[in-house]
C-alpha cells in the first residue's frame, strides 16, 4: 500500500474535528517509538529549546559513561548508534542551530573519550565525517550563531 502524498494528508486533516484528530493522533503514537518521542518532542520540549539541548546532552553524557572501553568494535558500535540518536533528536527539533550544536557536543564528548578515537580509523573517520558536516552546515546560519558554534569548534582542534 502507497501512503498518500503530505499534501493530501494535510487537506483531509483540515476536513476533521477536533475529537477525530485527537484520536488519530494517540493512534498514531501507539505504532512507532519515533513517533512517540517526535509528540513528547511537540507536546512537551518545543517550548524551551534550550532545556531539550540540555536533556540531549545529558543523555549523550550517560552513553558514554555507559560504553564499552574494552573493545574498539563494541565501542564503535555504541558511537555509531549514540550518533544515529543524536541525529534523530536533532531532526525532532528542525532547527540547524540544535543539530549542529548537538553534534559539536558529541564531536566534544567523542575528542575526549579514552582510549582515543584516533588511533582506530573507523572512529576517526565517523569524527572526520561530522566535523566536515558542521562546518559545511554553519554557512547557512546567522553570523553571530556562526562566531559561537566557531568558539566551539576551536576546542576541537
Amino acid at each position: 500500500m502507497k501512503p498518500a502524498p503530505a499534501k493530501e494528508i494535510r487537506d483531509e486533516l483540515k476536513h476533521q474535528d477536533r475529537e477525530e484528530l485527537l484520536q488519530i493522533v494517540l493512534r498514531l503514537s501507539r505504532f512507532k517509538k519515533e513517533n512517540k518521542e517526535l509528540l513528547t518532542y511537540l507536546l512537551f520540549d518545543a517550548n524551551d529549546e534550550e532545556e531539550y539541548k540540555q536533556k540531549v546532552k545529558a543523555e549523550i553524557d550517560s552513553e558514554f559513561a555507559a560504553m564499552n572501553r574494552n573493545n574498539f568494535y563494541y565501542t564503535k558500535k555504541s558511537m555509531r548508534k549514540l550518533l544515529k540518536n543524536v541525529k534523530k533528536y536533532s531532526r525532532y527539533s528542525g532547527k540547524k542551530e540544535t543539530e549542529l550544536e548537538l553534534i559539536i557536543y558529541f564531536l566534544l564528548k567523542m575528542n575526549d573519550f579514552k582510549p582515543s578515537i584516533h588511533r582506530n580509523k573507523i572512529l576517526k573517520n565517523m569524527y572526520d565525517r561530522q566535523l566536515e558536516l558542521v562546518k559545511r552546515n554553519m554557512e547557512k546560519l546567522h553570523e553571530d550563531l556562526q562566531y559561537d558554534l566557531n568558539l566551539e569548534l576551536e576546542k576541537l582542534s
